[in-house]
């Protein structure tokens, strides 16, 4: 008896190839390489200090026309340019860590964004009208010396930075209710005393943003090859190393650590981070949606546009899908979290343990704290151990 023939169909070679062209390609788009992670990283770095160095630029703007048009609208509108710039900056924290451009050894995270502050360095302050820099007529007011007087005599004397930009716009915060609110008379001459310095002093600490702000868009700019990035692009898993130490670092030591156990423990409004203006709260979330975007590799730009690439969940979850996909939530969970903050901070902060803004900033930390162990974890999964983070 005869076998009854096999009906064969057989593809052509060039669909073949196609389809297989197809796989392997999605293949590699699932599992990116490190070289890849790291360059896209880059983009995003450079991309974020784009926006943040344009929102310094309104509010520049902003400052240059309340200055030769001192009143209530302008100073309104500096106050919310800051606000707006702030945004942006937060997000760039993710950053930082890893002795990159914005904290090596000549960085400017120093004069950029050091807190506490202690007002009375820059200028008068409730029970101390004369104080500060700006009522000490014999001081040299440009931007060096402002420089090299920021943190002079004691850490809290900052003299340079968002915050002395944002204590310059709102003054002291005496309200328990909303943040400082400072006069536009005290820019006005005849109306404050020293008001000419003030005006200077708040054009020369926004001048001196910009251009530390300018020297991180360069550090990460991808059009010389002497530049920082450079150097990341080619540091292949020493360049992961630091994107995990930023995140971790961010995640337990500073956020977690600095901003909200700090102020939660002391309950005291000197320890929130945007005190005068009563942006901690945005200062929060904005910080961890950094890390979530360095985790994703994405970055909402400022006009609206998606920047979308390769990102460390991408390797984690090819050595480890359940890993990856924890780590994510638990990041989420923390911009939920932050999200959940509410202004006042430092109305936040005080009451009993049962208080409910108190329960609110515990469970951020608590969130923060487990996402940075999680980090570590996904870490370990790609072969970097021994992760060192910044403590609280």
């Amino acid at each position: 008896m005869n076998a009854t023939p096999v009906s064969r169909t057989w593809l052509p070679l060039w669909l073949l190839a196609g389809l297989l062209a197809g796989l392997l390609g999605a293949a590699a788009q699932a599992q990116p390489t490190t070289a890849q992670v790291v360059r896209h990283h880059a983009a995003l770095v450079h991309a974020t200090y784009e926006d943040t160095l344009a929102g310094a630029r309104r509010l520049q703007q902003a400052v240059q026309a309340f200055t030769a048009a001192p009143g209530a609208e302008g100073l309104a509108a500096a106050r919310q340019a800051w606000l707006d710039a702030r945004e942006f900056y937060g997000q760039t924290e993710a950053f930082r860590f890893y002795g990159g451009p914005i904290d090596d050894d000549r960085g400017p995270e120093g004069r950029l964004n050091a807190w506490p502050m202690d007002e009375s360095h820059v200028d008068g302050v409730q029970g101390r009208p004369g104080a500060g820099l700006v009522n000490d007529r014999r001081q040299p007011l440009n931007k060096r010396a402002l420089a090299a007087l920021n943190e002079r005599g004691g850490e809290e004397n900052i003299a340079t930075g968002w915050h002395a930009i944002e204590f310059m716009l709102w003054g002291q915060d005496l309200s328990d209710s909303g943040p400082g609110n400072r006069n536009a008379d005290d820019f006005i001459d005849g109306r404050a005393p020293n008001a000419d310095r003030r005006r200077q002093y708040l054009a020369l600490v926004t001048e001196l943003l910009l251009d530390d702000l300018g020297s991180l868009v360069r550090a990460w700019s991808p059009d010389r090859r002497d530049h920082y990035r450079a150097r990341f692009e080619a540091g292949g898993t020493a360049s992961l190393r630091k994107m995990l130490v930023g995140l971790g670092s961010l995640s337990r030591g500073e956020l977690a650590g600095e901003r909200l156990e700090v102020a939660l423990a002391s309950q005291d409004q000197e320890d929130e981070h945007s005190c005068f203006s009563d942006n901690t709260h945005r200062d929060a979330v904005n910080n961890a949606l950094g890390i979530e975007n360095v985790w994703l590799g994405r970055y909402r730009r400022a006009d609206g546009t998606l920047l979308q690439g390769p990102g460390l969940r991408d390797l984690v979850a090819a050595k480890d899908a359940a890993l990856a996909d924890r780590t994510t939530q638990q990041i989420r969970q923390s911009v939920l979290a932050a999200e959940a903050l509410q202004a006042p901070f430092d109305r936040e902060i005080v009451g009993g343990d049962a208080a409910p803004g108190r329960l609110r900033v515990r469970a951020a930390i608590a969130s923060l704290t487990q996402q940075s162990r999680d980090l570590v974890e996904a870490a370990a999964a790609i072969g970097i151990t021994r992760l060192t983070l910044v403590q609280p």
